[in-house]
């Protein structure tokens, strides 16, 4: 059951929240609430509907392009396998989007060089 009234009381408190955008770099992993999403899109997970995140690029001045991650290893071009920490993860190539500094909620870690090149190239290499 999709859980769309929560997710829009919880992303009006998002954009009311006033705070300064954190220090982010490229190939940080962040939770992010991603929100409840349609179809194939990827949800967030528990009550501020996150998941971890890889910060791809900055845009602008608290404005990012992400990468979704998740737990569930799939092949595919679609998908790039990294491991962080002590976990098996994927960056979602495919559900990469932009999003504000405000969805961000903490800091997870950061990807090493060869993760983040392999990411880089995987993602050329779905969208030219």
């Amino acid at each position: 059951m999709k859980k769309f009234l929560e997710w829009i009381g919880l992303k009006e408190q998002l954009h009311n929240k006033e705070h300064q955008p954190p220090l982010v770099s490229r190939g940080d992993i962040w939770w992010a609430s991603v929100g409840e999403n349609v179809g194939s899109e990827i949800n967030g997970k528990s009550e501020l509907f996150s998941r971890p995140v890889i910060i791809f690029k900055k845009l602008a001045h608290g404005f990012y392009f992400i990468i979704p991650t998740t737990t569930k290893i799939k092949e595919g071009t679609w998908y790039v396998s990294f491991r962080h920490g002590d976990r098996d993860m994927a960056a979602c190539l495919h559900q990469a989007r932009a999003i504000d500094y405000r969805r961000l909620s903490s800091k997870l870690g950061t990807l090493d060089d060869e993760d983040l090149s392999r990411i880089k190239s995987g993602f050329h290499a779905l969208y030219e």
